[in-house]
């Protein structure tokens, strides 16, 4: 990055508003090619196209709520980057945390605001479910909600099983309590992951917008998973 690729970011604020706008987006744009990189042989159940659906709710949530969508957007394609290598390890190396190391040394690169730069950060440490982090932030919040939107509804059914596929594991296993399983083996199916992850979302949304979305796509799953136990008995 060159003098003249900076020097408008440190220009007086009353002349450079439109400058700023344009620096910044390029800068997310440029973000937002660096972070597709990471996935290309990514499983599809959590390839580019969930980051980009995520990326969608989060500028829907963010406007409503009143969210930075600067510090949304980039962490909203940066949150998953880490991703790879949770999925390597098997579950062993939290994606949030390794994408938040990632995108602390990505974003060194940029003349962002260093309070900006740290909520970005947060937003993608603290946006896993199961994660060690509680999002503090509104930006935070939004993306935590964003996230778990997409594992919800009839797409977060659809990737449930995707999942399950890509893992070996069984269609279903009604002769085992989905609790007393474990992830990345083939017991983890998808009525599991609905059991023990997608039935507690509803619950753990943090933004009034999110937790509205959430209430009508819990009750699509609820009814969608009472039909498949019934069909799967061959009772329907």
């Amino acid at each position: 990055m060159t003098n003249e690729d900076v020097t408008p970011f440190y220009c007086r604020i009353g002349e450079t508003n439109l400058i700023l706008t344009t620096y910044m987006r390029s800068t997310i744009e440029d973000i937002k090619a660096l972070a597709m990189k990471c996935f290309f042989n990514a499983p599809d159940s959590h390839a580019w196209d969930h980051t980009q659906r995520v990326y969608n709710l989060c500028m829907h949530i963010g406007q409503v709520e009143g969210a930075d969508m600067e510090v949304l957007k980039i962490a909203a394609y940066l949150h998953d980057v880490g991703r790879p290598f949770q999925d390597e390890s098997k579950g062993t190396i939290c994606h949030a945390e390794k994408g938040a190391e990632m995108a602390r040394a990505l974003l060194e690169k940029y003349p962002i605001a260093n309070e900006k730069k740290a909520n970005i950060i947060h937003c993608i440490r603290s946006h896993r479910f199961r994660g060690n982090f509680q999002p503090e932030t509104l930006e935070a919040k939004v993306l935590f909600d964003a996230d778990k939107l997409d594992a919800i509804g009839a797409i977060g059914i659809g990737r449930a099983f995707q999942f399950a596929g890509e893992i070996g594991a069984k269609l279903h296993n009604p002769s085992i309590n989905p609790e007393d399983t474990e992830p990345y083996t083939e017991e983890d199916t998808g009525y599991r992951e609905f059991k023990v992850k997608l039935s507690k979302i509803k619950g753990r949304m943090l933004t009034a917008e999110g937790h509205r979305m959430a209430r009508e796509r819990h009750a699509f799953m609820e009814k969608f998973f009472e039909r498949f136990l019934q069909e799967y008995e061959g009772y329907k």
